[in-house]
């Protein structure tokens, strides 16, 4: 019998944090709406082209900087970027499955993440190929250049023409054929056709999103309110768990 087989009467809140309790090993799938609650844009919004990155001149610098990275680090974590990372923590969460590239879940502190479309935590020269793995190289005044030959430091999702990131894709496949939970939050399922597919078919499905997605369907429990609050309340009925 199914771990998750409880009180439909019970309302929304008490049967996640219910799915919650009893899970195993549960994987999140986040969005770009995870990040929205915390004061972030959306990937749409982020997104990088050669041509607006620039060839690092100053006039390019003074562009790309507002548009993007003061965006991106102007804002923190999101509540449910630190409940995810509690849950971690905990021994619930087994990972965490996400397109955004803003490396706010590592920020708040998770250890297993699967940035399947790479992030400002995978950079690499565009000249000489050296690689400059971690976000930090972007929390400064100046744009990076290569430490060996002077070449623009570009983020995966620029020098990839938005590619997928294999390694990360590894990690999604091997999490969600364990979980026991699967937690869709925020996203519209975006190359989800990649991992989707390997996961457990008893594993129970929630998803937090205010509006309607493919994941519709799939969903045992669909809550309809913005992630910040839902994992605010389930805090609570938890008792102070995350």
């Amino acid at each position: 019998m199914s771990l998750f087989k409880g009180d439909k009467n019970a309302d929304s809140i008490q049967r996640l944090a219910d799915y919650i309790d009893r899970s195993h090993s549960a994987v999140a799938i986040t969005g770009a709406g995870i990040s929205v609650a915390g004061g972030g844009v959306t990937y749409g919004q982020m997104i990088f082209s050669r041509r607006s990155f620039g060839s690092r001149r100053s006039s390019d610098t003074g562009s790309f900087m507002p548009t993007y990275l003061e965006t991106m680090f102007s804002y923190k974590p999101s509540f449910a970027h630190y409940a995810l990372a509690d849950l971690e923590a905990e021994g619930k969460l087994i990972g965490i499955i996400t397109t955004n590239v803003d490396c706010m879940h590592t920020i708040a502190g998770s250890k297993n993440v699967a940035e399947i479309q790479g992030s400002l935590q995978v950079n690499c020269c565009s000249d000489c190929g050296r690689h400059y793995d971690g976000y930090e190289i972007w929390q400064q005044d100046e744009l990076p250049r290569c430490e060996d030959c002077g070449g623009e430091i570009l983020p995966w999702p620029l020098y990839s023409h938005i590619g997928l990131w294999d390694a990360d894709v590894k990690k999604a496949k091997a999490w969600i054929s364990e979980a026991d939970l699967i937690l869709i939050i925020g996203t519209r399922g975006n190359f989800g056709d990649v991992y989707w597919n390997c996961r457990r078919r008893d594993a129970a499905i929630v998803q937090i999103n205010p509006g309607h997605t493919g994941f519709d369907s799939a969903a045992d429990l669909n809550i309809r309110e913005p992630c910040d609050d839902v994992f605010r309340k389930v805090t609570e009925r938890r008792g102070g768990h995350g």
